[in-house]
């Protein structure tokens, strides 16, 4: 159950940099799109923390998804 634990944590953490940029690259063209303008340095800094965030929980996510089917949901024993 241990080893697990250690192989989610793992590959969401190998996740968690790419799904974060691409996550905030969607999110930044989205806001331009509808806001019709640039956005500036506060608003293109909160657009990231709010990518890290959802980030965190999608990779944290499939990474529990990934390795139930490759390594079976883990029992206690």
């Amino acid at each position: 159950m241990l080893m697990f634990w250690f192989w989610v944590f793992l590959l969401a953490a190998l996740l968690f940099y790419p799904v974060t940029q691409l996550v905030w690259v969607v999110s930044v063209r989205r806001m331009q799109k509808k806001l019709q303008k640039e956005l500036n340095e506060q608003e293109l800094a909160a657009e990231k923390q709010r990518a890290r965030f959802i980030s965190a929980i999608m990779s944290f996510f499939f990474s529990v998804l990934y390795n139930v089917a490759r390594l079976g949901f883990p029992t206690g024993g």
